[in-house]
């Protein structure tokens, strides 16, 4: 069965689960929704979970589809972002083989949020060694008996989908115990090219 997803910002590993797995379908023409993993994700930090949220520009109508989000240059997200993944990350095991990677996202100014997604998602499964069955949708897809809709499904205040993949290393784990479902790169950053085996 093919998967309907919203785009997403460094999504959660349930979201990869997902993307290995089935024939996805990433809707861009949606109505935006505020407070969603389309422009935050949640890393494993020193102090515990550590949000990172993108700033957008408010559309001028109440309505505005995904696609058509742009992305916001006050609070100089960018510095802060990479320097809490590197502070996040930098003791994990694959940092260092994956930082050139990611660095230059955090040195651009991209415009749409929806691209900017879809670029560190193909970065990631580039990395992660898994080429996902993925189409974009062409217009907005009603709900059906055929595709699995999971478009609000991954949202921060809902919990996992499903807890099916198994716990692995982490940085603070002996702090904190397994944190489940943080953002695909706690799982890359930790675990490298074995992380394709907890999305299996």
């Amino acid at each position: 069965m093919t998967t309907l997803l919203s785009t997403a910002y460094l999504a959660p590993v349930e979201y990869y689960v997902q993307l290995y797995n089935r024939p996805v379908i990433i809707e861009q023409w949606d109505n935006y929704v505020k407070q969603s993993y389309r422009n935050r994700c949640v890393i494993a930090a020193t102090n515990g979970l550590q949000t990172l949220s993108i700033p957008i520009v408010k559309p001028d109508t109440h309505h505005c589809f995904s696609r058509d989000i742009r992305i916001a240059e006050h609070g100089d997200w960018r510095h802060l972002h990479w320097n809490a993944i590197i502070s996040a990350y930098n003791s994990s095991p694959f940092f260092e083989y994956y930082e050139d990677d990611f660095r230059p996202f955090y040195e651009k100014k991209p415009n749409f949020l929806f691209d900017f997604n879809e670029q560190l998602r193909e970065t990631i499964c580039r990395l992660m060694h898994f080429s996902p069955n993925i189409s974009y949708s062409k217009e907005y897809i009603q709900k059906t008996d055929e595709i699995l809709d999971l478009r609000e499904a991954f949202h921060p205040k809902k919990p996992p989908v499903s807890q099916s993949f198994a716990p692995y290393y982490q940085v603070f784990d002996n702090k904190f115990g397994f944190q489940s479902n943080l953002s695909i790169i706690d799982l890359l950053f930790n675990m490298g090219p074995e992380g394709e085996l907890v999305l299996a």
